[in-house]
Order: C-alpha cells, then structure tokens, then sequence
C-alpha cells in the first residue's frame, strides 16, 4: 500500500535542497531517533522526518548526524535503546510511543526530547501541561483520550450485529487504561459489552482472542500501544481468522487487512518533530515549545475486509470516509 509514499519520500530525502542558512564548517550536530517499531511504516515515518529536517537545511553526514535505534515494543530492549541514544551525548532526541518516551524520562531530564505518538503526556507524568511543558521534553500527541469513544461507535455502524467486543491493551500504562475507561464508559449505551485484553506476548494475544472467539458476535478494539504495533500481522491475522469485525487506531493496520481505523496522520507528527528539533538546535528550549494535538482524524475503511465479512458499509460511513481501500 505505502510502498510508493516510502519511495517518494526516500527520494526525496535524497534530492531535497538544503537550505540557504545551513552554512558550511557549523558544528555537526547529533540527534538520537528511537522508534518504537521497526517495520514499513515505521521506515516512512523515519523518512519524513529526515526529508523535513532536509528542507529546513539540516543534512545528516553535513552539518547533522542522525543514530536511530528501531526497538520492537519489549520494555528491556526500549531500557536499553534508551541508555544507548544518551550516551551517544546527542543535542537532542526524537522518540517515537508511550513506553520508550517513558524509558527516556526516567533515563533524563535535560537532554531536550521531542516526542511524536504519545497518549497523555501530562498524565503519564512527561510534561506539566500542553501550553507550557515546563521540563525537557515536548512534542505531539496521538489523540485526546475522547477519541476513544468513536472507536466503539463506529465499530457499531459497519458491524450492527456485534454485542461484545475484546479491546486490546497495554495495562501496565497510563494511556492503556484511560483509553479503555472511554470505551467501557460508552459501550452500554451502543449495546456493547467490553472486556479487555492485556497484551503481553504473541501467545497472550492469540490465546485471549481464541477465547473470546468461541462466542457469536464479537468484534475487537485494538488501541494505542507499542506492543500493538508490534503484533501488528498477528492481530490482523487473527481477526481474519475469527472474523471478528475489527476497528483499530491507526490506518496502517487497514492497509494490512484489518477492517477500519480512525485516527490520526502519523506523517505529520514527525515532520512537526523535525520542525521542534530545527528550533531547539538554533536555542529555544522544549519548555517553551508547546505539546500539539492533532486537529484531524482520518476514517479509512478496507471494502474488500468488509466483503468477506459478510458486511455492507452504510452510504452515510462510505460518505464519511476519508480514504475506502478497493
């Protein structure tokens, strides 16, 4: 699917102009990237950002040098990637997800962090608030916890017949259990009984969805996480295998078979996070920098998913669609 908008933006990573301010014989520059997965989308997230810190006259092997660590969603691989960018002594890092931005904050609190794909930062504890961080870190939000609450909603509209649904977690963090405290605060009133999944491992999650399986009219609510992300092929997988009508938070997961996704545009977080890292490397403090939330959420649903399904998409969600994968 996003093969060739990696493509477009590898290329143009290679071929963008540089900026008339970046001046030769500047101090080199490092920032430490850790991205919470290593997969294809992950890849173009990585891409944008450095095709954006291009544009604004920042080249890696010039006058910048870039270390990524690509972790896989394990709390001791993310501890270690964590004290591996810091003592790489870089002048600032970008991080990708809840868990190794939670790593970063425990590992530091000088080195600037910039974040992008994070839940609650102010209750996770990683700034003050939104308007004025207050500490060392700042950058973007994957949602506000009320978004949570579509999730159910919708998954009702393409799926009427659903009256249970599984919600995929991670309980050992803030953002794992305030999304689920929506979803379980709305789900009586659209006929839904909820029951969570706490993610842990591949077995954990197929063994939890072979289970909830066995009953009759079921869907899944796969929210944000690193572990998720992680199980990304195994979750769509599964939810094909049981036919369970499944919404997740995020395209990419569509893109793969899954059935829709509502959510936020990840490309534009790490374009934003190269545009914080150009103003925090020319001297403003992320202090000063306020957390952005997103202002847009796309609605993208996979037709061919819903066919064999058995399920027919309502004119009025075709209409509302932003995106309807043939």
């Amino acid at each position: 699917m996003r093969r060739r908008e990696f493509i477009k933006l590898a290329g143009a990573a290679a071929a963008w102009p540089v900026a008339a301010r970046a001046q030769q014989g500047e101090r080199t520059r490092r920032i430490a990237v850790l991205m919470s997965a290593d997969n294809q989308e992950a890849r173009i997230n990585h891409a944008a950002f450095v095709q954006s810190l291009k544009q604004l006259g920042w080249m890696d092997g010039q006058n910048l040098r870039i270390e990524t660590r690509w972790a896989d969603g394990t709390a001791s691989l993310i501890r270690k990637y964590a004290s591996d960018v810091l003592a790489l002594t870089p002048d600032a890092v970008v991080v990708s997800g809840n868990d190794s931005m939670g790593a970063l904050v425990q590992a530091t609190r000088t080195v600037p962090i910039v974040f992008a794909q994070v839940a609650d930062p102010v209750g996770s504890g990683f700034v003050k608030t939104m308007a004025r961080p207050g500490g060392n870190a700042t950058g973007f939000v994957q949602f506000d916890y009320s978004l949570s609450a579509k999730w159910p909603e919708l998954l009702k509209q393409i799926a009427p017949n659903v009256t249970r649904a599984a919600v995929l977690r991670n309980a050992n963090v803030p953002a794992g259990i305030g999304q689920f405290a929506i979803i379980e605060a709305v789900a009586p009133s659209l006929g839904l009984e909820v029951s969570a999944i706490n993610e842990l491992d591949a077995d954990n999650i197929g063994s939890e969805l072979t289970d909830f399986a066995v009953l009759p009219n079921g869907g899944l609510i796969v929210t944000a996480s690193a572990l998720s992300i992680a199980h990304l092929e195994l979750i769509v997988a599964l939810a094909a295998k049981y036919k369970l009508p499944a919404i997740y938070y995020r395209r990419y997961y569509v893109d793969r078979g899954g059935l829709i996704s509502y959510g936020y545009d990840v490309l534009q977080q790490f374009r934003g996070a190269a545009d914080y890292v150009d103003r925090i490397l020319k001297g403003t403090k992320p202090a000063d920098l306020p957390v952005q939330a997103p202002n847009k959420y796309d609605l993208v649903i996979n037709l061919k998913t819903a066919k064999a399904l058995g399920l027919t998409v309502p004119p009025a969600l075709q209409a509302r669609a932003d995106e309807m994968i043939e």
